[in-house]
């Protein structure tokens, strides 16, 4: 499928023909957001008040008249709304996991309404702490609320409310968004049927709280953080920003997957053949971490990485209840798949494991898969065939639950 389209098109090219920007097979297509506003004051965790806020919000599919097809997508850190095909003002911005929802797919469109929503506190067109405070006309800055993933769920639940939805079909997401999949099932539980939760933990182990703290700080002492408030002083902590995005970076690649594309490999001596001892780029993976690094702190809000970070570390479901998981997840009335990879070493398979041992002791109906992959906690953004082979069976199988029309068989997809 082809559309003409003159996006982008400068004044000298205005009267040249409209480019032509191919479809790929199982996309959907060109799309474009949604801003959500919610006038209704939210009730955050803290005590703290949000007297309103905007959702950015995107759809792919239909929803159908029993609104009983609704499939919410949970971003992680770093991601957006934007889940699936390509941007309409720039179509060279691919959806975070187009290669899993899209017509023919493993959340396959042509049977399912997919929502991709932009959590409060985020930078990508949702409320957050670059928006003004209605109550000062100036950006938050580090006056924004403190959140808690619960918070998201609630706001989250509000934007249900908006489509006329009373029960997701499931509630779908991987790292952070898993954690918010599984806070659904408890914070709502009449509200959803199925919930996916892939690459997740039920709470982050002291290691991974001591990251989030290091990134924190890197960002903090940067001279250009101005305490939260640099918006008023034209500069970003850019470096702070950039190191914080190293730290994290290292987290998510196993280290099979960094031996494998890195090694050891030094970049190519200078004249005379001998390197140059310092402390500037040598390894190739350094060069790799610095480029990921420099190229975050030029897109992604400083505040909003403190937030996202610290919603992180608070999660613990089982809390509340002397440390008892399973007594935390007994109102939970949905179907679970969980899905974990075996060099995920930021959350581990142990711990999708004790997820799903809590859902047993409470003879909840569990599927769950531990997929032999090298890429470390980033394997749920990518490809694998039998981890998409897995979401795929388990969304037919959801499908003939809710009486969801067959699969269309797409070419080059999983049928």
């Amino acid at each position: 499928m082809a559309i003409d389209t003159s996006l982008h098109a400068d004044a000298a090219a205005a009267s040249t023909a409209p480019q032509e920007i191919v479809i790929p097979t199982g996309s959907v297509g060109l799309v474009a957001p949604e801003l959500i506003r919610f006038d209704e004051p939210l009730k955050l965790s803290s005590g703290q008040t949000l007297p309103q806020y905007e959702l950015a919000v995107e759809t792919y599919g239909e929803l159908n008249a029993e609104r009983s097809n609704a499939v919410l997508i949970c971003h992680a850190l770093n991601a957006s709304h934007h889940v699936a095909g390509m941007a309409a003002d720039d179509p060279r911005d691919i959806g975070w996991w187009d290669n899993m929802v899209g017509p023919g797919k493993a959340v396959d469109t042509d049977r399912y309404f997919v929502i991709g929503v932009n959590n409060i506190g985020s930078c990508f067109g949702s409320t957050g702490p670059a928006s003004l405070n209605p109550a000062t006309g100036q950006p938050w800055g580090a006056a924004f609320p403190v959140l808690t993933v619960e918070d998201w769920v609630r706001a989250q639940a509000r934007l249900a409310d908006y489509f006329g939805i009373e029960c997701f079909a499931a509630v779908m997401g991987g790292s952070l968004g898993g954690m918010q999949a599984l806070s659904w099932s408890i914070t709502c539980p009449e509200r959803v049927r199925h919930c996916i939760i892939i690459a997740s933990t039920p709470r982050l182990s002291a290691q991974n709280i001591g990251f989030n703290e290091v990134a924190r700080r890197s960002i903090i002492s940067d001279p250009g953080f101005h305490g939260g408030n640099y918006y008023g002083h034209g500069e970003v902590p850019a470096h702070g920003l950039s190191v914080a995005r190293m730290i994290g970076h290292i987290t998510y690649l196993s280290d099979e997957d960094m031996a494998e594309r890195f090694g050891r490999q030094q970049r190519a001596p200078g004249e005379g053949g001998e390197f140059h001892y310092g402390y500037d780029v040598e390894f190739e993976v350094e060069s790799y971490l610095r480029y990921q690094g420099e190229k975050f702190s030029r897109y992604f809000d400083a505040n909003t990485y403190l937030l996202i970070t610290r919603a992180l570390d608070y999660f613990d479901p089982s809390r509340s209840h002397g440390g008892d998981l399973a007594r935390a997840l007994e109102p939970a009335k949905a179907d679970f798949l969980l899905v974990s990879f075996t060099t995920d070493w930021r959350f581990p398979p142990a711990r999708s494991r004790e997820i799903v041992s809590s859902l047993l002791k409470n003879k909840c109906a569990v599927t769950y898969a531990e997929i032999d992959a090298p890429h470390g906690h980033d394997a749920f953004l990518l490809g694998d065939t039998r981890y998409h082979a897995v979401v795929q069976g388990y969304f037919d199988r959801m499908a003939a639950g809710l009486g969801l029309p067959d699969r269309q068989r797409t070419a080059g997809v999983l049928a």
